[in-house]
């Protein structure tokens, strides 16, 4: 039998990377959801929050023309300290600020991931979460780090497979859940629709 198809609504290259680095080999249709509309109109806990991104991101794509009968998933996360939320920060100030607030403290890291089986309609949904550990940034570690753009591409200002690395001290949970797409989630979300994990490898 051949494999299915698996297909990313994401234009993330962190998430592309993780997949295909796990042994999957996925296409990319970007859903072209607008987040933040979709974030400003929904007051919810963070944790239902980047399912309905997540859910809105794979439903833009299960109605393209080209997907059906494949699997389409899609991702969205976000980053929780001091019980906000952050997804990319909009300027330098901003995405400074934001990490100065961060260092030498721990804030959560949300991902919300939602599957659709456009073969027989079956979907399944969560969030996973993990803690992230901050060491303590000087002020000049802080704009040197500010200044390459990384911040810019990631929900929180930084991401585990970046620069930032060097100034994340450890993680409690799945580190791959960071980057942006929790793997081991993935799984039980593909079982969930009683597709196993192992047949989607390359």
């Amino acid at each position: 039998m051949p494999a299915r198809r698996l297909v990313l609504a994401s234009a993330s290259p962190a998430r592309l990377g993780l997949l295909r680095q796990a042994g999957f080999d996925p296409e990319v249709v970007v859903s072209g959801v607008d987040e933040d509309a979709v974030a400003a109109a929904t007051d919810v806990p963070v944790d239902d929050l980047v399912v309905r991104l997540a859910s809105a991101k794979a439903d833009a794509v299960v109605g393209r023309r080209g997907v059906a009968g494949a699997l389409v998933v899609g991702c969205d996360s976000l980053f929780e300290l001091d019980g906000r939320s952050w997804g990319k920060p909009g300027s330098a100030t901003e995405a400074a600020a934001r990490i100065r607030a961060m260092r030498g403290r721990s804030g959560r890291l949300w991902t919300g991931h939602c599957l659709v089986d456009t073969g027989t309609d079956r979907r399944a949904a969560a969030a996973a979460v993990t803690t992230v550990h901050f060491g303590d940034m000087t002020d000049a570690e802080v704009d040197a780090y500010v200044a390459t753009g990384e911040p810019f591409d990631v929900a929180g200002s930084f991401t585990l497979d970046g620069r930032a690395s060097v100034f994340v001290e450890g993680v409690e949970g799945d580190p791959s859940n960071v980057i942006g797409l929790s793997l081991p989630l993935l799984r039980r979300l593909l079982s969930a629709v009683g597709v196993d994990v192992v047949t989607l490898w390359r």
